[in-house]
């Protein structure tokens, strides 16, 4: 009967669905990209390999690595739509148009990173800028609608994600493009997690 109670809650409560799926959402991509750096067979160094490497092809021959590719590409897309429905639930919980905008093309940013893998030259430079661009933006506004410490915590993961996005030149060669892109998209992943966990809490309130 408990069991009952709980799903129907889960049902009625966007905010419990919102948190799980953008909770797991940040989980799995982290869990999925780690999983598709062990079976990629090739040298790949966090400092110079990118992480879209791992679900395109390699450089030296031209063809698509597996199992790797199979694994970075479907965590992308079930995280994504993960993250869509997220942004949606959140849409019925509160309405501002920076946060719900930012939130959703994140969402299908992260979607379209795994649709288009890196070997697809247009499609998937756009869908990695929308990811690390709302991504940032959405994690900065998300500080105005939740309580401190956290608000203050996502103000500033948001602001490290951009600040590493629009000082690339100057990192990589501290850090190489491996490791630039990866302070981008590694504190994405865990304001992801952090607000997930947020909104799961259950005295968590958001700000009107």
């Amino acid at each position: 009967m408990t069991l009952i109670s709980d799903i129907n809650l889960f049902k009625r409560d966007p905010q419990l669905v919102a948190g799980t799926l953008l909770f797991l959402a940040g989980f799995i991509v982290i869990m999925g990209i780690i999983t598709a750096e062990i079976f990629y067979p090739y040298e790949y160094t966090t400092s110079d390999s990118m992480i879209s490497d791992l679900g395109s092809t390699h450089s030296s021959n031209d063809i698509t690595i597996h199992p790797s590719a199979i694994i970075f590409n479907l965590t992308m897309i079930i995280a994504g739509i993960m993250a869509l429905i997220s942004a949606y639930c959140m849409f019925l919980l509160y309405k501002k148009l920076i946060f719900n905008i930012s939130f959703s093309l994140f969402g299908l940013g992260v979607l379209g990173v795994g649709i288009f893998p890196g070997n697809v030259k247009i499609l998937h430079p756009i869908f990695a800028l929308i990811t690390f661009i709302s991504g940032g933006i959405a994690a900065i506004a998300s500080s105005k609608i939740i309580e401190p410490p956290y608000g203050h915590i996502s103000l500033c993961i948001g602001g490290i994600s951009l600040l590493f996005l629009v000082s690339a030149r100057f990192f990589i060669p501290i850090l190489g493009s491996g490791g630039t892109e990866r302070w981008i998209v590694y504190p994405l992943m865990i304001w992801s997690i952090g607000f997930g966990a947020y909104l799961l809490g259950t005295n968590a309130r958001l700000k009107k």
